[in-house]
């Protein structure tokens, strides 16, 4: 709730200057509510607008669960770090 306006700020920054493969790092990252959730949400019909891709790095099985439960693991590509997003980008 508190880091949500921080990373929307930082994912329309980052879509405006044209940078449309975003990798969103939510290993430091213990609990997600519906603001996050939606935040990431947003940054992903950013990036889509521009055929983009936004994929999580996430072994927080908290954070897992609630993408999971939402199915929004269905719709994010999620790797275990950030050298495995990267390489399948």
């Amino acid at each position: 709730m508190f880091t949500a306006p921080k990373l929307r700020e930082r994912l329309v920054e980052t879509v405006d200057q044209g940078r449309y493969r975003i990798i969103v790092n939510l290993q430091g990252v213990s609990f997600m509510d519906s603001t996050g959730l939606g935040t990431l949400v947003g940054g992903l019909k950013r990036v889509k607008e521009h055929e983009g891709i936004l994929s999580l790095v996430c072994s927080s099985r908290p954070v897992l669960r609630v993408l999971s439960i939402t199915g929004l693991n269905n719709v994010f590509p999620i790797h275990e770090s950030v050298e495995q997003a990267i390489a399948s980008s």
